[in-house]
């Protein structure tokens, strides 16, 4: 048996038809969707990028333990367990963050493939002069991140130079030169993660007739620098490029139809967050301006993700409702070849949901940015049980984050909280308001007490340190 894992950076849910959309094309991943166990409650452990790669290799909740930095030496991950057990293992990657700066995440690989130039890869020097998309005060980084990136790809002439073209390509011919072998093929492709520069005719399905400045690469924070029009150009730059990605998905999936392999192989694609534009008055995943970055609320944008699995042979979907969390794909994985799983994992198999032999893995899911720092105050944790969504940063009195971060993009800043204090708590009804827009607390504090002792609960089973759970104990 193989397996096959896709992770597409920054996909939202809600675009995609199998999770209710009826405005974009993805029709390569809703029939993937189709033959596939469903998760409806799949959502972020480990926040953002790096954070959710350690989770899905580890097996770990890392939030207790490790931020944005190399993946540890020592810590058993999956490629490496698989490894031993005699399964040929592969990375094939575009997104630059898990191992550009000694990031380490190839680490346990056969082999791997770097599919270079996204964001800000230093991977090319010329044009020296670019023309910027729109003003560059309306971009993130524009004079390092966004020069380098439209360096990077000022040779574009045709779709397949596109990078998830480039990356998905490449793992259908590995696929093709390693099929006789058992083996994990892990794919990792940054779109629709900014900057949003699809080939024109996939904007042009949602958006055509556009004549004004594209804001490929949006500013981290508060939307209101942004008209109502191009914003609305913006939803439609990352509608294209998800279809983009649907497409080169769609390429990768029909190579393992054509060599037979559809029958052994378990194929999961899934992403690691969402992105705001727009929504809440946001736009990206955290507020960043030149003096500090602060992990904003993890909203049902951000927070709840895609994921389906599709076993070998399967030709019917299955809706599963119950919580599922990156930690949990390495023990599934495992489980599925009968390769026993390292002590160190803490997530759980998902096959027993999977097959029917139970109803649920856990009561809850905390979706969080690290809270491995000690002072930790201000560290939004989105904390979901049943229908309710508690959004807490730590108790009343806890002392403000001060330390340096390199999230988002390896570039360091002070981690603070604009407000000076640390937040109130927010508690949500996802039954009737799936959006995360009624703060109900002052109506449910009983309600949001309960979902808080849980995640106590949860974090100290976890074996969370002392000195950091210390700061989460009120409410």
């Amino acid at each position: 048996m193989n397996v096959i894992l896709i992770i597409s950076d920054t996909f939202r849910r809600d675009h995609l038809g199998c999770y209710g959309n009826d405005w974009i094309r993805t029709p390569n991943l809703d029939k993937l969707a189709r033959e596939s166990f469903l998760f409806d409650n799949a959502w972020v452990s480990n926040f953002p990028t790096l954070p959710n790669r350690y989770d899905v290799m580890t097996g770990r909740y890392g939030y207790i333990e490790y931020d944005w930095s190399p993946l540890p030496q020592r810590v058993p991950v999956l490629q490496g367990v698989l490894g031993a057990a005699g399964y040929v293992t592969m990375m094939v990657a575009d997104t630059p963050h898990i191992l550009q700066h000694g990031a380490n995440f190839q680490r346990g690989f056969d082999a791997f493939h770097w599919v270079r130039g996204q964001e800000n890869d230093r991977y090319a020097t010329q044009p020296r002069e670019v023309q910027f998309p729109c003003d560059p005060s309306k971009l993130r980084n524009p004079d390092d991140t966004v020069v380098q990136y439209l360096r990077n790809v000022a040779g574009r002439r045709r779709e397949e130079d596109y990078f998830p073209a480039q990356t998905m390509r490449h793992a259908a011919r590995w696929i093709e030169e390693n099929r006789g072998e058992p083996f994990f093929l892990y794919v990792d492709t940054f779109d629709p993660h900014e900057p949003w520069d699809p080939p024109q005719w996939y904007v042009d399905l949602y958006d055509p007739g556009y004549e004004g400045e594209e804001v490929i690469y949006p500013v981290y924070g508060p939307a209101d620098y942004l008209t109502a029009r191009e914003l609305r150009h913006a939803r439609a730059l990352y509608a294209g490029e998800c279809s983009l990605v649907d497409t080169w998905v769609g390429h990768l999936l029909g190579r393992v139809e054509e060599l037979g392999l559809l029958d052994d192989t378990m194929i999961i694609f899934t992403t690691d967050h969402g992105f705001y534009i727009g929504e809440h008055k946001l736009t990206g995943k955290a507020i960043i301006w030149p003096g500090g970055h602060y992990n904003c609320p993890l909203y049902t944008e951000v927070a709840r993700v895609p994921l389906m699995v599709r076993m070998p042979g399967q030709r019917k979907r299955r809706r599963i409702p119950a919580y599922a969390q990156a930690p949990d794909l390495a023990p599934t994985i495992l489980d599925f070849l009968g390769v026993a799983a390292p002590d160190t994992m803490q997530g759980m198999s998902l096959l027993p949901v999977m097959e029917g032999e139970q109803r649920r893995t856990r009561p809850l899911a905390i979706s969080t940015p690290s809270l491995a720092h000690d002072p930790n105050g201000g560290r939004p944790s989105t904390v979901t049980s049943g229908d309710w969504a508690l959004v807490y940063h730590g108790s009343p009195d806890a002392p403000l984050v001060r330390h340096l971060t390199a999230a988002v993009d390896h570039v360091e800043r002070p981690a603070s909280v604009p407000s000076g204090g640390v937040p109130f708590p927010e508690l949500y009804n996802l039954k009737d308001d799936p959006g995360m827009t009624r703060n109900l607390i002052r109506k449910h504090r009983d309600v949001a007490e309960k979902l808080h002792r849980e995640h106590v609960k949860f974090l100290q089973g976890l074996g969370m340190p002392e000195e950091y759970l210390r700061h989460r104990l009120e409410l």
